[in-house]
């Protein structure tokens, strides 16, 4: 039998309160803005297939938050990114993460999609008709990174966000934008490695950004602009966040990422991604 989300059957749940956002600064866009709290208190609860969700605390029906499929990077979990879904949630968006260690076959993270849409569609469910089935991204990092890619080859993802991805994946076969996010000095997924996987995605919108100083695990303050760059990136693709656009579209003298150079040490779009406004 599958899981439902009924009191017996959660494994942990969590309330955390966050801070209105900072106020906007149209003349400056950059990630500052999107790495400040959300406006929604945030909930944590384990359920369904086996995943971690986490989602703002005020879902009622007719609402239609956006969902975001996670995965963890090799030997990681949930617990490891807690802070970033947690963030991401107090933006108006609902993670579904694959309790695994290895997410990159994107399978785990595809089926905690479709329990969400199953959970939408059920009466006494905290999801019910809440989420947009049709607004579905995924994420995730390193090996979660590759599975987002994997992911993002299936018709129920819209749009993808692979951090430092391994291998996993074919990015020929993605269908919706895609964000690939390296780090400067990352020793273990190369800036090279993923700038190559973000060159052969010709076929869709596809935004490269490597973080200025950051290694592998987000060091020297990577975590913040990561927070910043997701959000923005998935509140203009999923939630209709036409400010977070500027951070990654129009001309490059005003595109937020690319005039930011103390947090990220190169920015290129390819050409399906130039002509966005």
């Amino acid at each position: 039998m599958r899981k439902r989300f009924l009191p017996a059957l959660l494994t942990a749940v969590s309330l955390i309160a966050s801070a209105a956002p900072a106020k906007a600064t149209a003349e400056t866009p950059d990630t500052g803005f999107y790495s400040a709290p959300g406006p929604h208190s945030t909930v944590k609860l384990r359920g369904g297939p086996d995943h971690t969700f986490y989602y703002p605390d005020d879902l009622a029906v007719g609402t239609r938050y956006p969902i975001l499929l996670w995965g963890n990077g090799t030997g990681a979990t949930p617990d490891s990114y807690d802070s970033l879904l947690h963030h991401l949630a107090s933006w108006g968006i609902v993670v579904a993460a694959a309790n695994t260690k290895n997410s990159g076959s994107g399978s785990e993270m595809l089926s905690g999609g479709r329990f969400l849409i199953e959970e939408n569609a059920r009466e006494g469910s905290p999801f019910h008709d809440a989420l947009d089935p049709a607004k579905i991204g995924a994420s995730g990092h390193s090996q979660g990174g590759g599975g987002t890619i994997a992911a993002g080859s299936d018709p129920l993802v819209t749009v993808t966000a692979p951090v430092q991805p391994g291998p996993q994946g074919n990015v020929r076969a993605l269908h919706g934008p895609s964000l690939f996010i390296a780090g400067q000095k990352d020793t273990t997924v190369p800036p090279i490695y993923v700038r190559s996987r973000y060159r052969y995605a010709d076929d869709v919108a596809a935004v490269f950004a490597e973080i200025r100083n950051s290694d592998h695990y987000f060091s020297n303050g990577g975590g913040k602009h990561l927070k910043g760059a997701l959000t923005a990136w998935f509140r203009y693709w999923l939630a209709g966040d036409q400010r977070a656009g500027t951070l990654f579209f129009g001309p490059r003298t005003s595109c937020g990422l690319c005039r930011d150079k103390a947090s990220w040490s190169a920015v290129e779009r390819n050409a399906k991604a130039r002509q966005i406004r």
